[in-house]
């Protein structure tokens, strides 16, 4: 191999590196995290969080810039009014019944109901709606920042 193939490949082998290890860091794939139910730390204050459900950050932070991934537990009976999110989230149903439906008015004629071990999108800027029909809880992930901004604001009580 002749002198400027080598330096080539091995600059290529260094770029290559770099960037994966940049990758590994935005990622937080570098950090180990191994967490039981028992050791999750359940709150109801949390940037998703709302009044009546409760969330656990298991690694990242939705509020502050790179990947996260959440647990959020709702009651039976909850419904959020159409919203919308800045980034795009990747939602599992551990457990419950989920309903949720897209545009920018709650119409209970377009819920579709997700049992346990169904999985939606929720794509930037795009309007949605739930109800929950039982217990239920959900695994969302995405790359924040994040943040609720509903189509019309929620009236705050006097």
């Amino acid at each position: 191999m002749n002198w400027n193939v080598t330096l080539g490949l091995t600059l290529l082998s260094v770029a290559a590196g770099l960037m994966l290890g940049r990758a590994m860091a935005q990622t937080g794939a570098s950090s180990v995290v191994t967490l039981t139910p028992a050791e999750m730390k359940w709150t109801s204050l949390g940037a998703l969080a709302a009044p009546g459900l409760e969330q656990v950050n298991l690694i990242g932070d939705p509020a502050k810039p790179g990947p996260y991934a959440l647990r959020l537990k709702f009651p039976k009976g909850f419904r959020i009014a159409p919203h919308t999110y800045p980034d795009s989230r990747e939602v599992t149903i551990l457990s419950g019944v989920f309903a949720t439906g897209y545009g920018e008015s709650f119409d209970n004629t377009k819920l579709k109901s997700l049992p346990a071990g169904s999985f939606y999108t929720e794509p930037a800027n795009v309007p949605h709606y739930i109800e929950i029909k039982e217990d239920t809880v959900l695994q969302v992930s995405g790359t924040g920042p994040s943040g609720r901004k509903f189509i019309i604001p929620p009236e705050i009580p006097n």
